[in-house]
């Protein structure tokens, strides 16, 4: 839970300091390369939570890590943004 929290934290504040609500004042920060690291800090506390036996925990683990690689993304996106 703690993971996940830090990355949805990391995810909305590189939102904001790419400038989102307002779509006029897009651009790109090199602040957000500090939110890609506490998601990567965040990805590494999930992951903690991998069992060695395959079962639907393991499986929802798994989906966790999916979606905060996709966080990366999208921070990485935000940072090269024109």
């Amino acid at each position: 839970m703690r993971g996940g929290a830090l990355s949805l934290a990391a995810f909305l504040a590189s939102l904001r300091l790419a400038g989102f609500p307002n779509l006029a004042n897009l651009h790109g920060s090199r602040w957000q390369l500090a939110c890609l690291v506490f998601a990567v800090w965040g990805m590494f506390d999930i992951a903690r939570c991998l069992q060695r036996k395959w079962n639907f925990y393991h499986g929802g683990v798994l989906l966790l890590l999916y979606t905060d690689l996709i966080i990366m993304a999208m921070i990485v996106l935000f940072a090269i943004f024109p």
